[in-house]
């Protein structure tokens, strides 16, 4: 009796523990979603007010009338569209690395070293070849960037993700009549898909959240959302309302991402963890 009575507060205790995390982790989410329905007397009330008197849509409804919120539109096109490159370029570089060794056994490692760069140290030479190419403030200067800082990502993590896959199944569609492409896209690509959408979202998620290389490499036309946050901070005041709103307005397609592609996420990640 004894013994069950202190699983059963053992049990307790843990669940009061997860509870209090969960809140700890939560809290801030909650209380950046509630500053952007505020008004500007609730957002320094103090005490502070927890919940707004009522929801107001004003910090929003700037942010779409001043056009702010088209930079949330950037990101989407900037990210969106450098994932694709990266994804269909890494991969395809991948398979070769996995199945072919090209380059020897240590040009994998070579490659992933180059993701290790920090951002700062090559953002001004960069900045100094857009200007010399006139790709300053462009979809395309942008999408080149984020693709090639990608790709390293992209190639190591696929490459994990192929060589994983049976090589007896190619050899097997191969004996069928199947050439290598028709390999690839019906025997590699359904086996590493999971594989595929994590590492997608992952790269998605990097392009979405750049900061530096936006910041030096756009204007006006192509500023994305982590630029366009950086504007309502002053010297003398903030404008919260704006921060949160547009802080919301940049957290809300990640969000759909990952919901909607969570069992591709968790299965990815978890792909070639458990070796039988």
């Amino acid at each position: 009796m004894k013994t069950s009575h202190r699983k059963k507060i053992k049990l307790a205790l843990r669940y009061i523990a997860v509870v209090a995390l969960t809140i700890l982790f939560l809290f801030p989410i909650y209380w950046l979603f509630m500053i952007s329905f505020k008004t500007a007397n609730e957002i320094y009330a103090y005490p502070p007010v927890w919940w707004p008197e009522t929801l107001q849509l004003s910090n929003y409804r700037v942010l779409f009338e001043d056009g702010d919120a088209a930079t949330v539109g950037n990101s989407l096109i900037v990210a969106g569209v450098s994932t694709i490159f990266a994804m269909i370029l890494g991969t395809i570089c991948a398979y070769s690395l996995a199945r072919f060794k090209t380059g020897g056994e240590h040009l994998a490692n070579w490659i992933i070293s180059q993701r290790m760069i920090p951002p700062i140290a090559i953002v001004f030479p960069v900045f100094l070849l857009y200007v010399w190419f006139g790709m300053v403030d462009t979809y395309f200067g942008l999408i080149l960037l984020y693709t090639a800082f990608n790709l390293p990502y992209v190639i190591w993590m696929m490459r994990g993700y192929i060589m994983d896959i049976p090589i007896s199944l190619e050899q097997a569609a191969l004996v069928d009549g199947y050439t290598r492409w028709q390999v690839v896209w019906k025997v590699v690509f359904p086996m590493c898909r999971a594989g595929l959408f994590a590492t997608a979202i992952f790269t998605f998620v990097f392009a979405w959240n750049d900061f530096i290389f936006a910041l030096v490499l756009t204007r006006t036309d192509v500023a994305t959302y982590t630029v366009q946050v950086t504007h309502y901070f002053g010297g003398q005041s903030n404008f919260w309302g704006k921060i949160s709103a547009m802080s919301v307005l940049g957290t809300l397609p990640i969000f759909f991402i990952v919901a909607f592609m969570q069992k591709y996420l968790v299965r990815g990640i978890s792909l070639g963890a458990v070796k039988g």
